[in-house]
């Protein structure tokens, strides 16, 4: 019989009155069982943070920055634990597993050197006016308030450590919702954490079904919001909370450019290597990977056999298995969506290359071409291993593709041409754009969000510190300067 797993209460393990089971998409076994919080218990971890914030903000940076270094060393010795229970709860893959958690030891160990640098101060000397003589203005960064964040099930231990680890550096306390999917990855930094000599209330880890979500977003005790998620979501709580400070990190359609100049077979090679990991990781199931590839005529031809042999030799089936790049989608329903999509796609008339087969919860890797402009694969995120090749006639129809979106969170752009990446730089309307790569590339410390229906506010973890706080100024006055 599989245990019950706690939650985490202001710092406590703590069970409620009712559970539910964790499954495997693989193959359906059930990986834990995850105890569920009352009302009660939701309003006292509310509260618990609540009184502790001014405490908690006042907390030597030394403190926390040294949490966070326990966190990262402890997912550090347990990495391969972890990425078992990853792979089972989510379906990923195991190599890919391995490789969140290296990610999020990272964003610890970058959240750790961030405490311990951030809020400094600024000096400003004032007296630039003559009302101002004697007077010096010093800055510093305050948080905002108690943290809500709520996570996503695609990377369900990075992205909670995206929501966690800057909170906790900028002395934030924080709430944080895992994923109904995969909550057991989220919980168990409660265990690390819980190692800590942070205070009591200064995080809590709940699993609060979605459908209790509503008072919980809007309760005036939480006045930031981090969210990563779909977009109907995203926009449905920043519509119901028009005074609060949200970042949502949404949805995608992340395109790869291939310009003329990248001809070479090896340029090729590369290219069509990287497009068809990146369409297939996670089982497509990242906001950044590649959707659309937006091809110059002058490359085209040589370009799409190879993207599909790549695709073609993309080795799907047991996630827990090394060998294995594709597993399956998180649950039978996304994978009947998916399949859904294409077959609309192929029924107005796209061509079907590859791929096009559901079995279960998993869906194979698939390319597409001619996909019509009005389908829901030419205009939605597929978030599934699906792939459209579009032929351009030179960089401007290239750009402007891409842009043909209403998403714009990252693209790529393979090219040598340094000219045309700072062209694309300022051409491109999107949070990214990757020289010489997919648009999948993400370095955990380095600002992540995107334009337009892509979100608003950055994630990495300076960046997220800056969402969670404000500027304060101090005025120092009657000083010799």
């Amino acid at each position: 019989m599989t245990a019950t797993h706690a939650f985490w209460l202001a710092g406590r393990q703590a069970t409620g009155e009712s559970d539910f089971d964790v499954t495997s998409p693989w193959d359906g076994t059930t990986v834990g069982t995850v105890s569920l919080p009352t009302d009660a218990q939701v309003e006292e971890a509310v509260a618990a943070a609540y009184a502790v914030r001014e405490d908690f903000a006042a907390t030597p940076a030394h403190v926390r920055a040294a949490a966070l270094d326990h966190v990262g060393r402890r997912l550090t010795e347990r990495t391969e634990e972890i990425a078992r229970l990853i792979s089972a709860e989510n379906g990923k893959p195991i190599k890919w597993a391995r490789g969140e958690v290296g990610r999020a030891i990272s964003v610890f160990r970058f959240a750790a050197e961030e405490a311990r640098r951030f809020n400094g101060g600024e000096a400003q000397r004032l007296d630039t006016d003559a009302g101002g003589q004697g007077r010096l203005a010093l800055t510093r960064r305050f948080p905002k308030g108690v943290v809500l964040g709520i996570a996503p099930f695609n990377f369900p231990l990075n992205l909670c450590a995206h929501k966690i680890a800057p909170a906790i550096a900028a002395g934030a306390p924080i709430i944080l919702k895992p994923a109904p999917a995969t909550p057991l990855s989220g919980l168990i930094l409660g265990d690390l954490l819980a190692e800590t000599d942070l205070p009591a209330g200064s995080w809590s880890i709940l699993p609060v079904p979605n459908d209790r979500m509503p008072a919980l977003v809007q309760d005036e005790r939480l006045p930031v919001i981090s969210f990563t998620g779909s977009e109907t979501v995203g926009y449905a709580i920043m519509d119901s909370v028009p005074r609060k400070h949200c970042t949502l990190e949404l949805g995608g359609n992340g395109a790869a450019v291939v310009l003329a100049d990248w001809a070479s077979d090896e340029d090729l090679d590369r290219a069509a290597s990287r497009i068809a990991t990146f369409s297939n990781y996670q089982g497509g199931q990242s906001c950044i990977s590649v959707q659309r590839v937006i091809a110059d005529a002058a490359v085209y031809d040589r370009l799409l056999p190879r993207i599909v042999a790549a695709v073609e030799a993309q080795v799907t089936g047991d996630p827990n298995d090394d060998a294995t790049d594709v597993g399956p989608l998180v649950s039978e329903a996304a994978a009947e969506r998916v399949a859904a999509w294409v077959e609309e796609a192929v029924t107005a008339g796209a061509k079907l290359l590859t791929g096009g087969k559901r079995d279960g919860a998993s869906y194979a890797p698939t390319v597409l071409t001619d996909l019509p402009s009005d389908t829901t694969l030419a205009h939605e995120e597929v978030f599934g291993p699906v792939l459209s090749v579009q032929k351009v006639t030179g960089e401007a129809e290239a750009f402007a593709a891409v842009n043909d979106s209403k998403y714009g969170l990252q693209a790529g752009v393979f090219t040598h041409d340094l000219q045309a990446a700072f062209r694309a730089h300022r051409a491109l309307e999107v949070g990214g754009v990757v020289i010489g790569d997919v648009p999948s590339y993400r370095a955990d410390q380095m600002p992540y969000g995107g334009a337009k229906q892509s979100g608003v506010g950055r994630e990495g973890v300076k960046f997220a510190m800056d969402d969670y706080t404000y500027e304060r100024v101090l005025v120092l006055t009657g000083l010799a300067l």
